[in-house]
């Protein structure tokens, strides 16, 4: 799809930045620069023309010295210009030419002929786009996705690689205990087998495995993304000289060593310190973490995040979290035993740091945050841009003022049910090794659907996201949007947040609100639904849809949505009186369903019963038409820049414009 019109945000972050000491400033500063020069990783992963549209648009910032109107020409006329600098700005803040989320393509709006004319203003730009302009504009591919006619994915590479083989190579790393986060797999023209690339700063063969019945090999190559790793750890380096306390110090040396190296090993054990780094004032996350644009599950994108805690709304979290047990003990799986939370949850709910800085809950290894624990960051100047934005118009007219006034307070309320809450809880049945298990394999605990003793739990070596493959990810996240939702009832806990009966927002008004919110996440998530694959290109998306056909199909009329096709309408409808009666019981049901899944390691029966409420057929695929009629245009972000001046750190903030956007990426350089 083209880009013709975008809405920009200006993630504020100058008030906090002011408060920090020097000392804090240096460590944010060179945190910064470490994740900005990643930046060339994550466009390697997204396509194989990304970084070569990325340099194109630097070098044509250059060329003409931010001075856009200057380029215009008989070849290009002021409207083309704008649709040019919508789509340049809109590549720069998704980090790609496909939409962060829903990993759907986004070509520019403009003719090739105006590419190529610009292209002459140097003999770097003919160059780059000699490498871009066969694949700028060409659809398909149309999203990510297992590498086929419609859909592409840069971490499968060389021939076409079947989802059998990709399994295949899987398999033998797991078999070999290497993980699979920092690897993509890349097969050899030659047809002897695949290579495993890791990305280290260190290059060269590793190891070779071979394939089963003499197909060939698995060779380990190390090396992928080196310039750009080597250039990360460099400005990691600076940080830690920077940093506030020994913790801090030690995470980035382990950082860094899983760097250079590719050990994920020495990654977990920076996991394992980075958690214990309790409240620190400036916050930090980096690595291969989330497995979202991997069609196969497994493979994660290279993410950096460095954040300033708001101190008053990190002490409004801590009392969440000194008063988190209780609530824990109200979610479906607690029975009396281990202390009123049941034995699919653990015996100590380990309080995790929580920062206000859209929220993320790590570390993702299941392991780490049963026995270190974990931590939560709420990334709140995204969230409450992400309020103010235009929406997609699925409230009744007569709701939309009430509705906008308590929506913000409903979602960030949520987000941080979600992460605490959602991600932090749940106890794997696992056996660690041959005949040692973390339960009493004499008296199984009790599958509380069943009644009968669990019969499955997870083997050694296997693990949440290698059992579950594609699925992990999207029931991980549908699994914790349920627990935030159905505590958002809860009298007691919106008392601890502020909101009562007498409140400005009551309580009932927010649950309200709340259910809405279901309602049209559920329908927006229709839009990243690609019917030519069958499959989902969002995680979040498939979970929120499959949220809202478990309300209407089990519900009783909790929700309904009204679509008047003609009129490329569609109204969502929430019974207040039917929230507790009926709403909530249905979120109880899924719930448990998928944390049963979850905890005695059931993937096919998890498969064959997400698989099926989130199908999207029949009046679905009409609703989907409508929704994508009604698709509001997408946000970018400006993000500001830090800077050293002798030995002053200075903050340059950019105004929310796609201008400002250009301005920041092109003063970054990275």
């Amino acid at each position: 799809m083209a880009v013709h019109e975008v809405q920009v945000f200006q993630m504020g972050v100058k008030a906090q930045f002011e408060r920090l000491t020097y000392r804090e400033k240096r460590y944010a500063h060179h945190l910064a620069r470490a994740a900005w020069l990643g930046t060339r990783i994550v466009l390697q992963q997204v396509s194989p023309e990304s970084r070569a549209i990325f340099d194109f648009i630097l070098e044509l910032y250059r060329c003409c010295s931010g001075d856009w109107h200057s380029l215009i020409s008989p070849d290009l006329d002021d409207e083309n210009l704008q649709a040019l600098l919508t789509y340049f700005a809109t590549f720069l803040s998704n980090i790609g030419n496909y939409f962060g989320s829903g990993d759907q393509k986004f070509i520019p709006g403009v003719n090739d002929g105006v590419l190529l004319a610009l292209a002459g203003r140097s003999r770097t730009m003919e160059d780059l786009y000699g490498e871009m302009h066969g694949s700028v504009k060409v659809t398909p591919p149309f999203s990510l996705g297992y590498p086929s006619d419609d859909t592409q994915s840069s971490y499968y590479l060389g021939g076409k690689i079947t989802e059998a083989e990709i399994t295949a190579v899987s398999r033998i790393l797991e078999q070999n205990t290497i993980f699979p986060e920092n690897t993509r797999i890349r097969k050899r023209d030659d047809n002897t087998g695949f290579d495993v690339l890791l990305a280290s700063v260190e290059r060269g063969d590793l190891a070779s495995l071979p394939l089963p019945d003499g197909k060939g090999t698995v060779r380990l190559v190390g090396g992928d993304y080196s310039d750009d790793l080597e250039r990360v750890c460099a400005e990691l380096t600076e940080a830690s000289k920077w940093a506030a306390n020994d913790r801090q110090s030690d995470f980035l040396k382990l950082y860094i060593e899983s760097f250079q190296t590719g050990s994920l090993e020495a990654y977990r054990e920076s996991q394992r310190i980075w958690v214990r780094d309790k409240a620190p004032r400036v916050e930090n996350i980096f690595g291969f973490v989330e497995p979202y644009r991997d069609p196969h599950g497994v493979r994660a994108e290279f993410e950096a995040l460095v954040a300033i805690a708001d101190d008053g709304e990190t002490k409004l979290l801590a009392k969440l979290v000194q008063n988190s047990d209780t609530f824990i003990r109200r979610l479906p799986w607690a029975t009396p035993e281990n202390n009123g939370k049941g034995p699919f949850e653990k015996d100590l709910f380990e309080p995790p740091d929580f920062s206000s800085i859209h929220g993320i809950n790590l570390p993702n290894y299941n392991d780490i945050r049963q026995e270190d624990g974990f931590k939560n960051v709420i990334v709140a100047n995204r969230m409450f841009a992400e309020s103010q934005a235009k929406q997609y118009p699925f409230i009744d007219a007569s709701e939309v003022k009430q509705f906008t006034k308590h929506k913000f307070a409903a979602y960030y309320w949520w987000v941080v049910l979600h992460e605490l809450l959602g991600h932090g809880t749940g106890r794997m049945m696992v056996e660690t090794t041959e005949g040692k298990f973390n339960f009493d394999t004499k008296s199984p605990p009790m599958n509380p659907i069943t009644g009968e003793p669990i019969s499955c739990w997870y083997k050694p070596g296997q693990t949440w996201t290698g059992l579950f493959g594609d699925l992990a990810t999207t029931v991980d996240e549908c699994r914790a949007e349920l627990v935030g939702a159905y505590l958002m009832d809860d009298p007691e806990l919106l008392e601890l947040f502020g909101f009562n009966e007498t409140s400005e927002i009551r309580a009932e008004d927010l649950t309200y609100n709340l259910y809405q919110q279901l309602g049209i996440d559920g329908l927006r998530g229709l839009s990243n639904f690609n019917v030519q694959s069958g499959t989902w290109g969002q995680a979040h998306s498939r979970a929120h849809f499959a949220i809202l056909k478990c309300l209407l199909l089990h519900g009783d009329g909790v929700i309904t949505v009204a679509h008047d096709k003609p009129k490329q309408s569609l109204t969502v409808r929430v019974q207040r009186s039917k929230i507790r009666t009926h709403g909530k019981p249905a979120l109880e049901r899924m719930l448990l369903q998928l944390h049963m899944f979850r905890c005695t390691a059931d993937a096919e029966g998890c498969r064959t019963y997400y698989e099926e409420l989130s199908k999207v057929d029949k009046q679905y695929l009409d609703w989907r038409q409508t929704v994508i009629a009604n698709k509001p245009p997408p946000m970018i972000f400006v993000h500001a820049n830090t800077f050293l001046d002798g030995d002053n750190v200075t903050l340059k903030k950019y105004e929310p414009t796609v201008e400002g956007v250009l301005m920041s990426w092109a003063e970054r350089a990275v």
